[in-house]
């Protein structure tokens, strides 16, 4: 992807929790339950399993960010690496990549999420010249809100939250 293009997005999350990877991990491979602690991630309903690694693993997501509308797709995950990567592939009104990272030292899990997609609405891609920096912005609130989340629900703190876009 040209990060040059208006519709296409590279954008990185960084989360450091007081939590063992091992939790922290068991509860990122659980999207179906992302909506108990993460606000705007409205729905994840579970199309197939996959294998005994996740990997083929596909869920239908809509996401409710501040901004007045939703976005649908479908995820699958493509690559499994246990406590240290997930990735899926993403079609629908976004396509690409997203990857969350995993890595523990001392006590702290830091999870860095990559999001390399690009958007497919009409609406989107017509306004994303003017609307750029509000859609990533969107995109970041959400994510805060993730880190927030889950820090909650696995009762640790939240040492750092931090948001970049390319």
């Amino acid at each position: 992807m040209r990060s040059a293009a208006s519709n296409q997005y590279h954008l990185t999350t960084l989360w450091r929790l007081g939590a063992p990877v091992e939790t922290v991990w068991d509860v990122i491979t659980r999207p179906e339950r992302w909506p108990d602690w993460w606000a705007g991630a409205e729905s994840v309903v579970s199309i197939e399993d996959g294998d005994a690694d996740g990997i083929g693993a596909r869920q239908q997501y809509i996401w409710k960010g501040r901004l007045p509308y939703r976005l649908h797709f479908i995820s699958c995950v493509t690559r499994v690496e246990r406590h240290r990567l997930l990735e899926a592939e993403v079609v629908g009104e976004v396509e690409g990549i997203g990857r969350w990272h995993f890595v523990c030292q001392d006590g702290i899990t830091t999870l860095r999420y990559e999001w390399l997609v690009r958007t497919n609405p009409l609406w989107m891609n017509v306004l994303a010249p003017l609307a750029r920096p509000v859609f990533r912005w969107n995109h970041n609130a959400l994510m805060r809100a993730g880190g927030i989340g889950l820090a909650r629900h696995l009762g640790a703190p939240l040492h750092r939250h931090e948001s970049q876009s390319a």
